[in-house]
């Protein structure tokens, strides 16, 4: 009797992780060993003590996900012509898809730095990493797992990956929610995948679609995402830590003692040794001691005028210049004084084909679809509800409605 070709691992959200050998072989090497040590949430474990899962659990899965998709669709007949070393590619790109992300979750991003995607297309191709895959597919797999990951692939598989309904956010909203402690990511996740299905996307081309008798699991997912944003990913205490960090790392790259390239080898610990050895404003170390910066201001962008504009969130050194005046204004030192307007203008995005149950493919898109997508209807206003202005001062100030300086340009 042969021995099976492939290992388990046990997982607190799916139970058994199956892993093929290609998939070992690219969790065996250095880049993927060191998101074990890159938290999922960033500074979230301040408020939910939980939180403290790791980009590497993610992963599996991602990896998990993609293969149970990969298995409803060839039960259906969908992978009709579609090859192994397509499928394989799916599965790798879903363990591989946050290959290039930094320590803390997203903040260095929103701090200026390059996007975790083009880091990880880079990595791929690189060191051990590089060497595995290439060695399971040569430059062509390491050129499709980029393609995937980044959205831009022509495969009828690559929705999987980057889309509408991707496994990425069917796995992170699970497991966050579990690890926070709140029920606002639970999902109807058998019927999701259920659901899936490949169809002609009407220019001749197949792609990821849903049927429609999982239209409200999908209604779910874009709830829980709503519902996550708003009370764990967008929570006040989450987003000062966010912006202190933020802070502390461009003050310390711009005086020399860290480099982009170091960030991006970075985990948590190493980078937070680095800020706290080199703690040029004082903000590494009240993170580390959960010193945090406390709200002056705190208004939903149903109030927020819209000359206040998005350059908050797309100018990052500009706002520097912009808290240091305000900060002087209030009688602060520079750096005592951060604002915060967080964006994520496709939070309830959705664009994908739709299979009714009698009739021709229907397109489900922002705009919704009569009877069927109700949430897309109203997703503006729960865009507006989950984001909020704020301004965290280290010390306390009185501050009434919106400074001048974040109405100027």
């Amino acid at each position: 009797m042969t021995e099976p070709r492939f290992d388990v691992i046990r997982d607190p959200l799916w139970d058994n992780i199956r892993l093929e050998p290609e998939a070992v072989a690219c969790l065996d090497t250095p880049a993927m060993q060191r998101l074990r040590y890159v938290r999922q949430l960033g500074h979230a474990f301040l408020v939910y003590p939980g939180a403290s899962h790791s980009r590497f659990e993610h992963a599996l899965g991602a990896y998990h996900l993609a293969r149970r998709a990969l298995a409803v669709l060839d039960e259906r007949g969908d992978l009709a012509g579609i090859g192994d070393d397509e499928r394989l590619a799916v599965r790798l790109a879903a363990l591989l898809h946050d290959i290039g992300h930094y320590p803390f979750s997203h903040a260095l991003e929103e701090a200026g730095f390059p996007h975790h995607e083009d880091l990880g297309v880079a990595r791929l191709a690189s060191g051990a990493l590089g060497t595995v895959v290439r060695d399971l597919g040569g430059d062509a797999l390491v050129r499709t797992i980029g393609e995937m990951v980044r959205g831009r692939s022509g495969s009828p598989l690559g929705g999987l990956v980057s889309g509408s309904i991707d496994l990425d956010k069917i796995d992170y909203l699970s497991r966050d929610a579990r690890n926070c402690g709140v029920p606002y990511g639970m999902l109807d996740v058998d019927r999701l995948l259920a659901s899936l299905t490949l169809v002609d996307d009407g220019s001749g081309r197949r792609t990821v679609g849903v049927h429609e008798k999982g239209v409200s699991a999908l209604e779910s997912l874009l709830f829980a995402k709503y519902q996550m944003y708003r009370n764990v990913y967008w929570h006040h205490a989450v987003r000062s830590a966010t912006c202190m960090f933020k802070r502390a790392v461009r003050a310390t790259v711009t005086a020399g003692h860290v480099t982009p390239g170091q960030l991006a080898e970075a985990t948590d610990d190493s980078l937070s040794t680095l800020l706290h050895a080199h703690d040029v404003t004082g903000l590494a170390g009240a993170l580390r001691e959960r010193r945090l910066f406390k709200r002056a201001l705190d208004l939903p962008a149903s109030e927020v005028p819209p000359e206040v504009g998005e350059w908050i969130w797309d100018d990052p050194a500009r706002l520097s210049e912009v808290e240091d005046r305000l900060a002087a204004k209030h009688g602060l030192a520079p750096g005592e004084l951060l604002v915060d307007y967080p964006a994520r203008s496709a939070m309830l995005g959705v664009d994908l084909p739709l299979v009714p149950r009698r009739g021709t493919v229907e397109r489900l898109t922002d705009a919704g679809r009569g009877g069927a997508l109700g949430l897309p209807v109203v997703a503006e206003g729960l865009y507006r509800s989950a984001r909020r202005l704020r301004v965290f001062t280290a010390r306390s100030v009185v501050m009434e409605g919106i400074p001048g300086e974040l109405l100027e340009r």
